[in-house]
């Protein structure tokens, strides 16, 4: 006759009353939910910064950008889609997001020390701020644009003959992206005159 196997209860008794066992699978469990809470919380501050009322709580956004930002065709249009401020300054994908906000990093070092808290200060170091940005778009081929739009769904011939010339010749080279004609789109141009680095 064989030995009668115990049984399931028996079996997790078993290992609740072995210390080292019980120990382990509280640590792991410990473990599990704190990762599953700091994920959650990580994932919602991560979207609460990408919301256009975080990026225009501070009046250096709210007053100067986003100002400029209400009275372009990326804010209010016939087609009723707006472009909000994470839309063109955030990507979407999860890795570049990070980076991204690494990299935004100085930007809220520059809020902290008032580098740009006044008008005055803002127009003074306002070159330099959208040098990087475009440089920022340049090198990763206008990701941010081409979630809305893409050359390739374009319809040149709604476009006036300018705007068809150009497409057709940027979408034809390769070498141009979105950035490098449209710096304009959404926000005045800087005086670039004394920006270290900048070649136009």
């Amino acid at each position: 006759m064989s030995e009668k196997q115990p049984g399931m209860i028996s079996r997790m008794w078993c290992v609740l009353t072995s210390p080292a066992k019980a120990a382990l699978g509280v640590l792991l469990l410990s473990g599990f939910i704190a990762g599953v809470i700091f994920w959650g919380g990580f994932n919602t501050a991560l979207e609460k910064t990408n919301e256009e009322t975080f990026c225009i709580s501070c009046h250096e956004m709210r007053d100067n950008v986003f100002a400029e930002l209400k009275e372009t065709v990326h804010y209010s249009n016939r087609s009723g889609v707006r472009a909000t401020c994470p839309d063109c300054h955030v990507p979407k994908e999860w890795v570049y997001k990070i980076i991204r906000k690494i990299q935004a990093s100085k930007e809220v070092w520059g809020k902290l020390t008032g580098i740009i808290d006044t008008r005055e200060k803002f127009l003074n170091h306002r070159g330099v701020m959208a040098a990087r940005e475009w440089a920022r778009m340049k090198a990763n081929d206008s990701r941010e644009c081409r979630n809305c739009h893409s050359m390739e769904s374009m319809d040149y011939t709604e476009q006036g003959s300018r705007g068809f010339k150009e497409h057709e010749g940027a979408l034809a080279s390769g070498e141009k992206t979105c950035i490098d004609c449209h710096k304009g789109i959404a926000h005045e141009l800087p005086d670039m005159s004394g920006v270290e680095g900048w070649d136009g």
